[in-house]
C-alpha cells in the first residue's frame, strides 16, 4: 500500500502536470504550495491545548511570492470539521471564486483537500493567510503572506539586511470550539489569557505575572544592522501596542502600500493589520532587548497578564533582558494620542509600488463620489432569543451556494441585494443582505461604531483610502476633514469606539466581496455582508469563469465529484510510484527551468 504521504505528493503534483502547458506559455511565473492543516498540542501559554498547525507548524510557513505571480496552494484538510483558507489583503483580482469565505467558495469537508490558484496582480507587501469559517482563526492556522517588488521595481528605502516576520495576538487557553461554544450560548468571551508572538507566550520578565516555564520567542539580529519587521495582529479582538524597547520603528509599508516614512517608539497595530517597520540595531550589546505586544484600549492594569513579550538577541550580547517592559502609551484620558498616531499614517505619493508609475498617480481625491454607505455597528443584540452581531441592524447568515456559484446555476432565494445605504429604524433581523455595487463606481463608505469597543473592518478584493476618522457621529460637514491627497491605502481599518472612520473604494474589481469585523467574535456573530460587483458587459475579460475544481454544496451537492484533486489520470499500466517519479521530472523540469 502506498505511503500516505507519497500519494498526497503524487496527488498535488498532478496539479503540477495538469498545469505544465499554462506555464510554459505563461509570462508570469508560478509558485506552488502544499498546507497541510491539523490539529498540534502546543502550550503557548504553559497550559497544553489543541492549536490549529499549518505544515505542523504553529503558526504556518510563509508564502513567498513576487508581483504578478501565480500562486498555487494545495489546501489539505486534517481537521474534524469544515475548513476554508482566506488571504488577507490578496485582491483575487477578476477571481472572487478564490477568496475563501463561504460567500464565495463553498468548504473544503474534512480529510479532503482543495487547490487554490490566483495571481497575485499588481500587488506588493505583507498579508498574511488565515482558516476563516468556525472561529478556527482563535487556535491557529495562521501564516505570513509576502509579495515582494519585481526587480524592476526599487523599494524606496535601502534593501535591509534580513526580513523577520512577527505574528502577535491575544490568545486564550480555551480552544476555538469552547470560545465558539460560549457566543452560541450568549456568553462574552472575556479577558483573554495572554498574548502569544509567532506562537508562543511571554519571556518571564515578572516572576508573578508570568509564569515560569513558558517558551518564549528569541529574534537574533546582529548589531548595526538594520532590519524589515512585517508584524500581523492575527488575534481575536484586542488591539495591541507593539515595541521594542530603546528602538525606533521607522514604519515603512502597511497592507501593500508603502508610507511616508516615520519614526515611531510604539504603534498601534489592530486586529488584522499588517505592517512593515525598519528596525536598526544600533543599542550597545550589554543586554537582549524585549519585543513588547501589550493590550490597548481596555483597562490596562487589569489587563496586565495580556501582554505578549519576546527577546530582540544581539548576537555579540553579554546578558539577558532585564528590568520593567519599555512603558505602553500613557493616553488613558488622551483620546487624541491613538487617533493623532492612526491619521498620522500616510502614503508614500512619490514611491512607486507593483508598478513603475507613483503610488499617488491615482488622484482619488477629485473623483467624483458615485454612492455613500453608513455603515453602523452597536453593540451585539438578541434576535430570536439568540445574541447577534449586525451591521445597519442586520445580521449576516451565510448562504448555502456561494452568491456567485448561485447565479451561475440561476438557484434563486440564497441572497437579497437589498443591504440599506443607511441605518434603517427598524426592527435588527437576521438575513442574507448583500450591497448591489456599480462596476466602476466609486464609493464613501463611513463604518460608525456605536458599540463600546474598538474594531477593525476589512474589505476582500480592494484596497480603500483611509480618508478620515475621528470621534463622535459622522456628518455631512466632516468631509470638510477629509484627506484628499496622501491617504494611506489599505485593506483593514481600526474605527475607534463612539467614532467613525470614511473611505473610498475604486470599484473596479468585479467579483462578490466579503466586507466584515476582523473581531472574530463579531464576524462570527454576523458582522459582515457582501459587495456584488458585476460588469454588465461581461465578455470574459473581467471577471474569470469558475475554475475547473470548483466545490459544490447545498441544492448544488449532487454536481459534486470526489474533492481530492487529481488533475489528469494514470495511464493504464502504469504503477503510482513510477507514475509519481515521471511527474516529479517533470515538475522539477517546469519548476526550475
Amino acid at each position: 500500500m502506498a505511503h500516505p504521504g507519497l500519494s498526497r505528493f503524487c496527488l498535488f503534483s498532478l496539479v503540477h502536470i495538469a498545469l505544465l502547458p499554462i506555464l510554459c506559455f505563461a509570462a508570469d511565473p508560478y509558485v506552488f504550495y502544499d498546507l497541510h492543516v491539523s490539529y498540534l498540542t502546543a502550550s503557548p501559554l504553559g497550559v497544553p491545548q489543541q492549536v490549529i498547525a499549518v505544515n505542523e507548524r504553529f503558526p504556518g510557513p510563509v508564502i513567498n511570492s513576487t508581483t504578478n505571480n501565480n500562486v498555487v496552494v494545495n489546501v489539505w484538510n486534517d481537521l474534524d470539521e469544515e475548513l476554508l483558507m482566506t488571504w488577507s489583503g490578496i485582491q483575487m483580482r477578476r477571481n472572487s471564486w478564490q477568496d475563501g469565505v463561504l460567500g464565495t467558495n463553498c468548504p473544503i469537508h474534512p480529510k479532503k483537500n482543495w487547490t487554490y490558484q490566483f495571481q497575485v496582480k499588481d500587488q506588493i507587501g505583507s498579508f498574511f493567510y488565515f482558516p476563516s469559517l468556525k472561529f478556527q482563526r482563535a487556535s491557529g492556522g495562521f501564516g505570513p503572506f509576502i509579495i515582494n517588488n519585481r526587480n524592476i521595481i526599487p523599494i524606496p528605502f535601502a534593501q535591509p539586511d534580513g526580513d523577520i516576520v512577527i505574528m502577535i495576538g491575544d490568545w486564550y487557553t480555551r480552544n476555538h470550539k469552547a470560545l465558539r461554544s460560549a457566543l452560541d450560548a450568549g456568553q462574552d468571551l472575556g479577558m483573554p489569557d495572554g498574548v502569544i508572538i509567532n506562537g508562543k507566550g511571554p519571556y518571564r520578565y515578572n516572576t508573578t505575572l508570568v509564569p515560569d516555564g513558558i517558551e518564549y520567542e528569541t529574534i537574533g539580529v546582529d548589531q548595526g544592522k538594520t532590519y524589515r519587521l512585517r508584524v500581523h495582529n492575527v488575534g481575536t479582538s484586542t488591539s495591541l501596542n507593539f515595541r521594542i524597547q530603546n528602538h525606533f520603528l521607522i514604519l515603512a509599508e502597511t497592507e501593500g502600500h508603502y508610507t511616508v516614512q516615520q519614526n515611531f517608539t510604539d504603534v498601534d497595530i489592530h486586529v488584522g493589520q499588517s505592517y512593515s517597520f525598519l528596525v536598526t540595531m544600533d543599542q550597545n550589546a550589554s543586554s537582549d532587548y524585549y519585543v513588547v505586544a501589550s493590550a490597548r484600549f481596555v483597562n490596562e492594569s487589569l489587563w496586565q497578564r495580556v501582554t505578549g513579550v519576546a527577546v530582540l538577541h544581539y548576537s555579540n550580547s553579554k546578558g539577558p533582558a532585564t528590568g520593567p517592559l519599555p512603558d505602553p502609551p500613557n493616553d488613558t484620558y488622551d483620546k487624541s494620542r491613538p487617533l493623532n498616531q492612526a491619521v498620522s499614517i500616510r502614503q508614500n505619493v512619490s514611491a512607486s509600488g507593483a508598478r513603475p508609475n507613483p503610488q499617488g498617480s491615482f488622484h482619488y481625491g477629485s473623483i467624483n463620489v458615485t454612492e455613500t454607505y453608513v455603515i453602523k455597528i452597536v453593540p451585539p443584540v438578541q434576535i430570536n432569543g439568540t445574541l447577534r452581531a449586525t451591521l445597519n441592524g442586520i445580521s449576516f447568515v451565510n448562504p448555502k451556494i456561494p452568491i456567485r456559484l448561485a447565479d451561475q446555476y440561476k438557484v434563486k432565494g440564497e441572497y437579497k441585494l437589498d443591504f440599506p445605504s443607511r441605518p434603517l429604524n427598524r426592527t435588527p433581523r437576521i438575513d442574507r443582505s448583500v450591497i448591489n455595487a456599480t462596476y466602476k463606481g466609486f464609493i464613501e463608505v463611513i463604518f460608525q461604531n456605536n458599540d463600546t469597543v474598538m474594531q477593525s473592518f476589512h474589505m476582500d478584493g480592494y484596497s480603500f483610502f483611509v480618508i478620515g476618522m475621528d470621534f463622535g457621529d459622522w456628518t455631512e460637514e466632516s468631509r470638510n476633514r477629509y484627506n484628499k491627497w496622501d491617504a494611506i491605502s489599505r485593506c483593514t481599518t481600526q474605527v475607534f469606539p463612539g467614532g467613525w472612520t470614511a473611505v473610498l473604494v475604486s470599484l473596479d474589481n468585479v467579483g462578490t466581496w466579503n466586507i466584515r469585523a476582523e473581531n472574530l467574535d463579531r464576524w462570527y456573530l454576523g458582522q459582515e455582508t457582501y459587495m456584488k460587483i458585476v460588469n454588465p458587459e461581461e465578455n470574459g475579460e473581467t471577471e474569470m469563469a469558475a475554475p475547473g475544481n470548483v466545490l459544490y454544496c447545498g441544492v448544488l451537492q449532487q454536481l459534486s465529484k470526489d474533492q481530492t484533486n487529481s488533475a489528469v489520470s494514470l495511464p493504464r499500466g502504469s504503477s503510482k510510484l513510477s507514475f509519481c517519479l515521471v511527474v516529479a521530472f517533470f515538475g522539477m523540469i517546469t519548476l526550475f527551468s
